[in-house]
């Protein structure tokens, strides 16, 4: 497991998002850069005080593995959706199927996972894996501020688009509304006493 820490604004891509989703005059323009990570999903813009990214590598013999990747993640949601019941937040994590919305393709919170995590209807905790021979890498972004107009800003759609998607984003997500340290320590403790 590793926190990792967004030193600066950046936009980040799913392994198969291609790079003409990005407005790069506009990422230049507004100093956002742009990088990929190596598992699926849309783009998640990352900062200091952004996200709560954390990385779960989960070996191929661990107890917690799982071949089916709809259900690969489900305990990973869970365990989210625990620490922050512990921090009185009321979730539900998601145990169907991908639930994909016209933007989903584009930005992650826009659409469900399996595992997923949501706080009345908007999701709060994104999750997404690459998986290899040795195991899966579980990567788990928590909300702690949405704006969606921002995202939008650095996609390139025309205009008509632009002005469709942050409202529509606006109602997909929320922030988890707890301090990122508690909720990092939460998640920690239990991981460990699993």
């Amino acid at each position: 497991m590793r926190v990792v820490e967004a030193t600066g604004p950046a936009l980040v891509l799913g392994s198969t998002q291609g790079d003409d989703v990005v407005d790069h005059a506009a990422a230049r323009a507004a100093g956002v850069a742009v990088v990929r990570r190596r598992s699926g999903g849309g783009a998640v813009l990352v900062g200091p005080g952004e996200v709560l990214w954390v990385d779960v590598f989960v070996p191929a013999a661990d107890p917690r593995w799982q071949r089916d990747v709809g259900r690969a993640t489900h305990w990973v949601g869970r365990t989210w959706s625990e620490a922050l019941g512990a921090l009185g937040v009321t979730t539900t994590w998601h145990d169907g199927p991908l639930v994909a919305t016209r933007w989903s393709s584009q930005v992650c919170f826009a659409g469900l996972a399996p595992g997923e995590v949501q706080v009345r209807g908007a999701k709060v905790v994104g999750i997404s894996q690459r998986r290899t021979r040795e195991g899966a890498t579980l990567q788990c972004a928590a909300l702690l501020r949405w704006e969606p107009e921002r995202v939008v800003g650095l996609l390139a759609l025309d205009p008509a688009d632009r002005a469709a998607a942050a409202p529509a984003l606006a109602a997909s997500a929320r922030p988890v509304g707890v301090a990122p340290d508690d909720l990092e320590s939460a998640f920690l403790h239990r991981l460990v006493v699993l």
